[in-house]
């Protein structure tokens, strides 16, 4: 949403003026400036401000907090001699009310939010490789190449992001992958990776365990399975292990190497374990401990619970070490699906997570009267497909990241039983 605000007639005027040429997606409120941009600012995407740049400045540097979550801030003159922008990703739209008012774009160009920058936060990766060289080309048109052999749902993309599973002989200046698993073959300076965080890692061990003992084992499990443990989402082991030093300390250390990352230990009942199906049952852990499995099962159990409902698989059976056994799970990602009622409302009061979701999706499915309403919030690349709550399952069952909108103030689904995420986000206030 973008939001104008004057403080003066002439500022309403040229306001109003304005917001008829910048779409359905513009709010000018009456009143006081302060209040209504306090009030405006968590849906705002930019703040147009009809003052000059010292007052706007004083004005939203209260509000503002991150580079991600504040809108773009232009400053533009009663005048139209001048239009600034003052905070965030809001060169394009300068340009754009410059255009349309006659005056002089003031922006300063730096490094704006790309779409791998978006693409690294929804997947919550860890990055290896030149991500601001890769966002710069994708910004620019140049063709980029993305691998996604897990079938990660992805936001859309623009149109020179080539899937590699599209063509055999996919060629681009950089290529992304999207992975849990380390590459083969040597670094390439043109390929960017991203490993979003799918795997929890089963310990089990006898009593005394080395913390040394420990790190070796997962250097192990990471060596034969092909896996990055930066993709670790979580430990596990059996509740008679959560006091056990060396396995206590090696999840530490995994922390502190993996740039302070977190992942939990979680602790499980023996009997908890017992009933989990494993590759590689032991009767003398049977005996031992009353399940039959620690490190598969604690790796298994931890992962179907973290996976909402989403599958999971071994990804790496147990790896045997000096008094340790590791093992891992994978939660295989699912596709996405946001139903989204319009509501009778205002654009101004629709649900800021509603328009977060439209941005988030590759494919919005609703009749068309539905779509044209939130066509202004959609990314470039964005697939709009008429149809229903049937057709939404569809594509989302196949991986896809789905957004239904719909004219009620919500949508009544029917998964027919398939392991598609349903997030409701009604679009009104």
């Amino acid at each position: 949403m973008i939001g104008l605000f004057a403080a003066t007639e002439a500022g309403r005027r040229a306001a109003a003026d304005l917001a008829a040429f910048l779409g359905p997606d513009v709010v000018v409120p009456d009143g006081p400036v302060r209040p209504a941009l306090h009030r405006l600012w968590p849906q705002l995407g930019a703040a147009v401000l009809f003052l000059p740049t010292e007052a706007a400045v004083r004005l939203v540097a209260p509000l503002l907090r991150d580079r991600q979550s504040d809108p773009a801030v232009i400053c533009v003159d009663d005048a139209g001699a001048f239009a600034v922008a003052l905070v965030g990703d809001g060169g394009a739209l300068t340009d754009r009310i410059a255009e349309l008012r006659g005056s002089v774009p003031v922006v300063t160009r730096g490094v704006e939010r790309t779409p791998l920058d978006d693409l690294v936060e929804l997947l919550d990766a860890s990055v290896d490789g030149d991500v601001e060289g890769c966002g710069a080309a994708l910004a620019s048109g140049e063709p980029v190449v993305l691998a996604n052999p897990l079938n990660f749902p992805l936001p859309a993309l623009p149109d020179n992001v080539v899937l590699a599973a599209d063509g055999a002989h996919a060629r681009g200046v950089w290529t992304v992958v999207v992975d849990d698993r380390r590459p083969e073959g040597p670094h390439r300076e043109d390929r960017v990776r991203l490993v979003p965080r799918t795997l929890v890692v089963g310990l089990g061990s006898s009593r005394g365990v080395t913390t040394t003992a420990v790190a070796s084992a997962l250097s192990e499990l990471e060596l034969r399975g092909g896996l990055d443990l930066r993709a670790v989402r979580a430990f596990a082991t059996s509740e008679n292990k959560a006091g056990e030093r060396g396995i206590v300390e090696a999840v530490e250390d995994w922390g502190f190497w993996h740039d302070d990352t977190t992942a939990p230990l979680l602790t499980y009942p023996a009997a908890s374990l017992a009933v989990v199906d494993v590759p590689n049952p032991s009767s003398a852990v049977l005996a031992e401990v009353g399940t039959a499995s620690v490190a598969e099962a604690a790796a298994l159990h931890g992962a179907m619970a973290l996976a909402s409902g989403a599958r999971v698989e071994m990804a790496v059976e147990k790896v045997t070490g000096d008094r340790v056994t590791v093992a891992a799970a994978r939660i295989l990602p699912r596709g996405r699906l946001a139903v989204i009622g319009l509501g009778p409302g205002a654009a101004d009061l629709r649900t800021p997570r509603a328009e977060a979701e439209l941005r988030r999706a590759s494919t919005v499915v609703g009749v068309p009267e539905c779509v044209e309403q939130v066509r202004h919030l959609l990314r470039p690349g964005t697939r709009i497909t008429a149809g229903d709550a049937g057709t939404a399952v569809r594509l989302a069952s196949a991986g896809a990241a789905v957004a239904l909108v719909s004219a009620g103030a919500g949508a009544v689904l029917d998964a027919g039983g398939l392991r598609v995420e349903l997030v409701e986000v009604p679009g009104v206030a």
